[in-house]
């Protein structure tokens, strides 16, 4: 640990994939990480699953390998923040902590059939409170198929014995004990209200919620509890005497998206960054008052201090982004590492008329549809892995334009430069494109982790090691600038063709509602 450290933050970043666990300096500079991948689980199609269990314990060994790698005490960490895959759905039993099943994920379809019935039920009226359409994307019809799928599991609910939460309340609750949650999370559900900040009768009604299911709602920086390691084995066995009488707070809570957007010092009206990792997702800060959109994005809160009105955002999501670069590993096995595909796709001039639209769990923003899938085309008898890598990172930067496009109607304005964090901005090929199909320059910052820095940010505006944001935003560096390269007629013809591409995406989704 460096000498002139008067200590650290910690931050908890469990993803879609696996959980990092970091460590950043009062500067926000990151002085050591551990990360580790969890299983997805595929119980039938279009369904996604994980082991809550096995996040935690993922957790756990991360806090440990994080503080070896480092060679720092515990004793030296100041407060620890929590950053989650959001809308991803736990119910376990209050008094033992078990789960009562798998964790159903974000990515989820199986509720496709119901939330299309409710859309037409009382879609609008759901908007209106939510600033959220009604999709499997979120919470609540997840929670609502487990209550109806689960024998007796509504009358425990009923009966106080189980808890409800998105992955934030589940490790909160196993660091300290407390069921809590914040509103970043909780306008993610389709329980919460946008406009009031709590949970909303009317929607717990219409989706057969008990409330006693519920965490308590908190602001986004504060502290929840405290971590005793001696209480837990794994800390315990690791730490040893380090352990014992230890108390760390627990002190920030927000989920993935806006802990990035917080993380890159997103703080006044019009700050927009966009992260690409499992998914893409852009967001701008519309300051204390939700927007709503007409070109199928999201209203969220932004995030929530102590005694301060709430932050809010407009939010683009797309499902898939680099979880397409995973399934060339994991799935069709045409490269090692993700770090290949940037030589790969330089390898060739362009992807020979191929384009990917990577739908494997339907469209998200701007067109929501659940029904799309996955579509190659354009294959020729001379397409190789090349240029099927370059159109699956192509396909990251088309649809971040079109969250830019429907942002820039929504807003009248446009944001340049924009800021791109996530793990795979590491790609120099990505981000190049990136500013080439849209026309404006993308800044890279010098800590690409920007969800987990968010967390720590939280963490230490709660505990006072970092006094106000603007301490913080003064700490935010870029990295890389890269400035568009292409003019007008070659990027619109090449958006042309990927538009071509979509339609294909969605003539599949008509044909197999």
């Amino acid at each position: 640990m460096p000498s002139d450290c008067d200590g650290l933050i910690g931050a908890i970043d469990q993803g879609t994939t696996g959980t990092r666990f970091m460590l950043f300096d009062r500067d926000g500079r990151p002085i050591a990480a551990a990360y580790k991948e969890h299983r997805q689980i595929y119980p039938h199609a279009g369904w996604v699953e994980h082991d809550p269990l096995e996040i935690w314990n993922n957790t756990l060994e991360c806090m440990v390998r994080a503080l070896r790698d480092a060679n720092v005490s515990p004793r030296h960490i100041a407060a620890i923040g929590v950053t989650n895959q959001r809308e991803t759905t736990v119910v376990w039993e209050s008094q033992s902590g078990q789960p009562i099943h798998n964790a159903i994920v974000w990515q989820d379809r199986r509720t496709s059939d119901r939330c299309r019935a409710l859309t037409q039920e009382c879609g609008e009226e759901v908007r209106v409170r939510t600033g959220l359409p009604i999709d499997p994307y979120f919470s609540a019809t997840k929670l609502e198929w487990l209550l109806d799928n689960i024998r007796d599991l509504h009358a425990r609910a009923v009966h106080g014995e189980l808890c409800f939460g998105t992955i934030d309340s589940w490790l909160l609750w196993n660091l300290t004990g407390a069921h809590v949650t914040d509103p970043t999370n909780a306008s993610r559900t389709l329980l919460f209200n946008l406009h009031t900040l709590a949970w909303d009768d009317y929607l717990l009604e219409r989706f057969g919620v008990p409330r006693e299911l519920l965490a308590r709602v908190r602001s986004s920086a504060e502290v929840y509890g405290y971590l005793e390691p001696a209480r837990h084995p794994v800390l315990a066995e690791a730490w040893g005497r380090e352990a014992q009488g230890l108390s760390i707070p627990i002190a920030g809570n927000l989920g993935d998206q806006q802990a990035a957007l917080f993380g890159q010092a997103g703080y006044n009206p019009g700050d927009t960054k966009v992260t690409v990792g499992t998914g893409s997702f852009l967001l701008c800060n519309t300051g204390d008052r939700p927007v709503t959109s007409h070109h199928g994005l999201l209203s969220t809160v932004a995030y929530v201090l102590p005694g301060q009105p709430a932050q809010y955002a407009l939010e683009g999501s797309v499902f898939v982004t680099g979880a397409a670069v995973q399934w060339l590993r994991d799935g069709l096995r045409i490269i090692d590492t993700a770090a290949e595909t940037e030589a790969l796709a330089e390898s060739v001039p362009a992807t020979a008329g191929v384009y990917f639209v990577p739908a494997f769990a339907g469209l998200g923003a701007p067109h929501w549809n659940p029904y799309a899938r996955g579509t190659l085309v354009g294959i020729t008898g001379g397409t190789t892995r090349a240029h099927i890598v370059r159109a699956t990172l192509e396909s990251i930067a088309y649809q971040t334009r079109d969250l830019v496009a429907a942002m820039t109607s929504d807003r009248s304005s446009t944001a340049a430069p924009l800021r791109m964090d996530g793990g795979a901005v590491k790609n120099n090929f990505l981000c190049q494109f990136q500013a080439d199909i849209l026309g404006t320059a993308v800044v890279r910052p010098a800590v690409e982790e920007t969800t987990a820095l968010g967390a720590a940010y939280a963490a230490g505006l709660a505990t006072g090691y970092w006094s106000n944001v603007d301490e913080i935003a003064a700490l935010w560096r870029p990295d890389r600038t890269f400035e568009p390269r292409l003019n007008a007629g070659e990027r619109e013809a090449l958006h042309a063709k990927w538009q071509q591409a979509l339609r294909a995406a969605l003539a599949w989704a008509n044909d197999n509602p």
